[in-house]
Parts: C-alpha cells; structure tokens; sequence
C-alpha cells in the first residue's frame, strides 16, 4: 500500500464511510499559531487539528532539539486524546508539500500504526468542500499501549557513526543552511561530518510528490551502493528529515531510519563536530 492518497481517493474514502480521521498538520515554524489559525478559519470538513509543538513533540531540556519526539508513553496518550483507535484510518495533510504531514505519518507508523497516509498535494489538491467549524477530536474508549519508536537513531550512533562510516547522513534542509549559511532557527551553522544534502523540496513536483520511478531514480544515485537500512535521515529540528523518509518509501525504498534530534540536538553539544564545506 502507498503512503499516498490522492484528493480524489480520499473524497471515496470519506464518502465510504470507512473509520477515518483527517488530521490538518498545517503549521509555521516561524509562527507557531499560523496553522491552528488557518484550520479555525477552513478545513476540510470532520478534520481535527494536530499541533507540532502541543502534540508531535515532547519537552525540550535544552540540549534535545527544538522538536524532541514526545516518549512513547505521553504519545500513546495523545493518540488516545486524538482518537486515533488501532483501527483507525488516519490521513495527514498539511499545507507544507506534505512536511508536517510527513511528520505525524512516521510517528504513527514507527510506533505501530500502519494504517496511515499522507493526502498528496496536501490542501492545495484538495477540489472539495471546506468545513469552518472546528472539530474536537472524540477520545477512544480504550487506551492506546505505549510502543517504542522504531528506526528511531540516537545522537550517541550517529557519533559512533563519524567514525564508522557504516551509515550515510541524509541532511533535509535547504543547501544554504547545510553549508552553514542564513542560519535563522539554530544558534550554529553547519552540518554533521560526513552527511549529504538532500533538500526535501526535491521530492515535490509543485505541491506533490514526484512519480515513485523518478524518486527511485534519485534516491539510488544519491545512496550509490549504501541499502536504505544504511540511511540515517535528519534536518534542522526531526520534521523534514520524516519528508525523505517518506518519499523513499513512494519509492519503494523501505527501512531507512530517522535522528529525531537532528542539527539542532546535535550543535547544541560544542564537543559534537561541525563541517560548513
């Protein structure tokens, strides 16, 4: 099954009646109210909002990043505040080329939630109806059992990666920012030794993914003979890291892993390396 859903196979889903739940991921790091403003102002209809930083993220210390993954117990509650029931159809969009949608995607699916997918083309695809009442999200009736994060990538392996070399750092962010320039969300700029750029835009033909055979194509000339185990995916903050990870698997490149802390866990640390070439 394709993480993907088009704007017209999800109008057959929502016309179905099949057990779903529209999650508007809609949201501005440098505004942090734009995307619940944008969702009380128009959504599509029966959508409830899912917040980054109140939702998908956990307690910042400092020295975990801007976006630390919320622990597996705290997120199984929030799964259960949300409504998202194991055999709930959960479908993300946002407003981003899919990016905050990505987001919540890999959190579901690495904590064992399969069935999830991510609207292709987001709210700019969408033909349909839109809903300008907000929608509390319907707890579940059971609570959801904590599960550990899968492919999730410690700070501590992608140190012992410096020296290894086993594993290739695929780098989201914008080529400026990777090579340590108009840094405007971290204190330091740069990236970790030994990463590769690949920005996330990229996967996007307009608002929507390129065509699984393209993103093969990309993804295999940029990997050279590392398999998708071997790619360790980070960015600024663990959000755009999620959009490769996501477009290798429209490609068919399945089991690549993901540093949640990403640069800004990783520049917070002065003895950690930094490389700006």
């Amino acid at each position: 099954m394709t993480p993907l859903v088009s704007a017209n196979q999800l109008e057959e889903i929502l016309n179905s009646g099949e057990n779903v739940l529209l999650c508007d991921c809609r949201f501005d790091l440098t505004n942090p109210e734009a995307g619940r403003k944008a969702y009380e102002e128009s959504h599509i209809p029966g959508a409830i909002y899912v917040d980054l930083d109140q939702d998908m993220s956990g307690t910042k210390t400092g020295s975990n990043g801007r976006h630390p993954l919320p622990n597996p117990q705290d997120w199984a509650k929030t799964k259960a505040r949300l409504g998202i029931s194991p055999n709930t159809l959960v479908v993300a969009y946002d407003k981003q080329g899919s990016v905050y949608a990505s987001r919540l995607w890999w959190m579901l699916k690495a904590t064992g939630h399969a069935n999830v997918r991510v609207l292709d083309g987001g709210l700019d695809s969408w033909n349909g109806p839109m809903g300008t009442i907000p929608r509390k999200p319907t707890p579940t009736s059971q609570a959801i059992e904590p599960m550990p994060y899968v492919g999730l990538v410690s700070v501590n392996d992608v140190v012992s990666n410096l020296e290894s070399g086993k594993n290739l750092v695929l780098d989201a962010r914008a080529n400026d920012r990777f090579h340590g320039q108009n840094e405007t969300l971290d204190p330091i700029g740069g990236h970790i030794p030994g990463a590769v750029n690949h920005f996330f835009k990229n996967n996007l033909s307009a608002t929507a993914f390129k065509a699984p055979e393209q993103l093969f194509k990309d993804f295999v000339e940029l990997l050279g003979t590392k398999k998708p185990s071997e790619i360790i995916h980070q960015c600024g903050s663990g959000v755009t890291a999620c959009h490769n990870l996501l477009a290798m698997e429209v490609a068919g490149l399945k089991g690549s892993r993901l540093y949640a802390g990403s640069w800004s866990e990783w520049c917070a640390d002065s003895t950690r390396p930094i490389a700006t070439d």
